[in-house]
């Protein structure tokens, strides 16, 4: 009946083919419109790190246990992905499941390749204008400092990753958040959406896992706070900048960013994309019945 309100989820398959088409969609945007987007997903990343940031300043000092630490910041992080979805915005960690409409020919490599690189350009320019914006709030002062240390400490922890290491935290991380996107294909209304993001975005977040684009923003926040924050501040927290030694440009894009964006890759395209497109998507073969044949069953007539 036209206009009844439909409560049941979409099926797998129809999800499958649901993410084909938005796949197609988003490598035919132009120019502009794509690159946009891809700045707001960057900055409503931001956000989402901003929130885990600030919620968790304290509570490990506070004698908080590590995992209630990480399920709270996993929590409040989901914000970002939230405002992606709901919002409209291009994501590169997303986008890799672009891959489903690539695998059945109806997106080229140039698209793909196309889309992959506006959008991550994207997110890196509005992750970065977030950054500059937080540095010049000098919310990193909050708390007595406490809060510009908490930046810090994240910070430095991701750039001190060995290579592999921040690879395979890579991979784990993406296949969580395609995870949450294909969930997304199953939704009807805003609140499937927010429901079907949450456990598996606080999940990776949890667990430690690394976040190409969230990493655009926590990095360089930190790198800011320790290259430009005035004296008293590390007065506040009774540190200098020589403690934050992994905190230079050049570590963040060689030690965190390359790795990581390559695990991410491996993980939303591998795990979660070409998984599901070989399940659903992929051609498969009709069983051929010869002319004149016939199916008996033994005993039947006699």
């Amino acid at each position: 009946m036209n206009g009844e309100l439909q409560i049941d989820a979409f099926p797998p398959e129809k999800m499958a083919r649901r993410m084909e088409e938005v796949g197609v969609t988003k490598a035919n945007l132009d120019f502009w419109t794509m690159f946009s987007l891809a700045v707001l997903a960057g900055a409503f990343i931001g956000t989402g790190g901003i929130f885990l940031n600030t919620v968790t300043t304290g509570l490990s000092t506070a004698g908080v246990p590590y995992g209630l630490v990480r399920l709270v910041g996993g929590l409040v992080f989901c914000l970002g992905l939230i405002a992606v979805v709901v919002a409209g915005a291009e994501l590169f960690t997303g986008n890799n499941l672009i891959v489903m409409a690539y695998a059945s020919h109806r997106v080229t490599t140039a698209q793909l390749l196309r889309n992959w690189a506006i959008v991550y350009a994207g997110n890196f320019v509005g992750s970065i204008l977030t950054a500059l914006l937080m540095f010049l709030t000098r919310q990193y002062t909050f708390a007595s400092g406490a809060v510009g240390l908490n930046a810090l400490s994240i910070a430095n922890a991701k750039c001190n990753l060995e290579f592999l290491q921040a690879i395979t935290l890579g991979i784990m991380c993406n296949a969580l958040v395609c995870l949450a996107v294909w969930l997304c294909a199953s939704a009807r209304s805003t609140t499937d959406k927010i429901l079907s993001i949450i456990f598996p975005i606080t999940a990776f977040v949890a667990a430690g896992f690394e976040h190409s684009i969230a990493n655009m923003y926590l990095i360089p926040i930190g790198i800011l706070i320790k290259s430009w924050a005035p004296a008293e501040f590390w007065e506040a927290i009774g540190k200098t900048p020589d403690d934050f030694p992994a905190l230079t440009w050049g570590t963040f894009f060689l030690r965190n960013l390359l790795p990581v964006t390559i695990g991410n890759i491996i993980g939303g395209t591998g795990f979660v994309g070409l998984a599901y497109w070989f399940i659903y998507l992929r051609p498969k073969k009709k069983a051929e019945v010869k002319p004149g044949s016939e199916m008996r069953i033994s005993g039947v007539g006699r």
